[in-house]
């Protein structure tokens, strides 16, 4: 199994819900809570390899289409677990961010980053053409994923704590996985910023078009084309809305689809050649006093170095 970690991701989860600190009093759970979590997830799933994808920025292509992508975004905050005099900064979060990336240069573990795009695109790339004889796990409590699911890929949530796979995909969204970005080009994303139509959801959507929980890789044109033909005999308004608001429909997927189109020849190149260049070594001495410079001196390796020789040898 090769798992592919959804970087920013999962460590936000662990920064605003673990209340660790580091001898000066500074938060340290993004770090602290990434580590244990990447333990975890390598002793539950023995991979053979595992790849942490860091965000590059932002797509400039997705920001092409449609300049508010994304815009007004908020970051995710401390809980409750701390205290009003610990600050919650964005230097602290960038602090955590590049001192774990340093000390992940030091286990066995693949990091990747590519300039001016999502680690959406690239976990979709890698997932879909670069491990095509292996099963692979993504790690991510994004939805966006949910569509790149199939009998090969599967996704780890971790706020969930729960494997999502095609009959889970299928339960919750109500629709294939294959057709979920189609579904959500008429849904929308207010996540990122991205506008649906009146009166779409799952729930109406999979019932007013039925072929999309039973069929694979449903069309827009065929739910345009299914549109003109009820629109003539129904007086349900979805069908009405869909129909004027085609161009939005067609923008939304080509936001929200993860394939090569989102990516450019040249970020193609560079991530393939990530995967040929990207080196990785295991040095435990120089991963402790990283820990014990930053100030994480009661952090206990042991599970997670009982993880990394096993990684490290398979």
């Amino acid at each position: 199994m090769i798992i592919l970690v959804d970087g920013l991701n999962f460590f936000m989860r662990h920064y605003a819900a673990n209340p660790s600190l580091t001898q000066n009093g500074e938060s340290a759970g993004g770090v602290v809570g990434f580590l244990g979590g990447l333990a975890k997830l390598c002793r539950q799933f023995s991979p053979k390899q595992v790849h942490v994808v860091w965000e590059g920025g932002g797509s400039l292509r997705r920001r092409a289409i449609y300049k508010d992508y994304k815009k007004g975004k908020k970051p995710q905050r401390f809980n409750r677990y701390y205290e009003d005099d610990i600050p919650d900064s964005n230097e602290n979060r960038l602090s955590q961010v590049a001192f774990l990336t340093k000390c992940l240069r030091n286990l066995p573990v693949h990091q990747h980053y590519v300039k001016d795009c999502e680690a959406d695109d690239v976990i979709g790339y890698f997932a879909r053409y670069s491990f095509p004889q292996h099963n692979t796990l993504i790690v991510s409590s994004d939805k966006d994923f949910y569509q790149l699911v199939d009998d090969r890929i599967n996704i780890w949530s971790p706020g969930q704590k729960r494997l999502i796979d095609e009959s889970a995909v299928l339960e919750k969204m109500l629709v294939k996985p294959s057709n979920v970005a189609v579904t959500r080009a008429f849904v929308g994303d207010s996540s990122d910023n991205i506008n649906g139509i009146k009166g779409a959801g799952f729930k109406t959507l999979a019932k007013r078009f039925p072929f999309l929980t039973t069929h694979e890789r449903v069309t827009l044109d065929s739910i345009f084309t299914e549109c003109e033909r009820m629109k003539e005999v129904s007086k349900v308004r979805i069908y009405h809305n869909i129909l004027e608001n085609k161009n939005l429909a067609k923008r939304n997927l080509q936001l929200m689809c993860l394939d090569i189109s989102n990516l450019a020849a040249t970020q193609i190149q560079q991530i393939n050649g990530s995967l040929e260049i990207n080196k990785i070594a295991y040095d435990k001495l120089s991963f402790l006093r990283s820990l014990r410079k930053f100030g994480l001196i009661n952090f206990d390796p042991s599970a997670l170095f009982l993880q990394m020789n096993l990684l490290r040898n398979q």
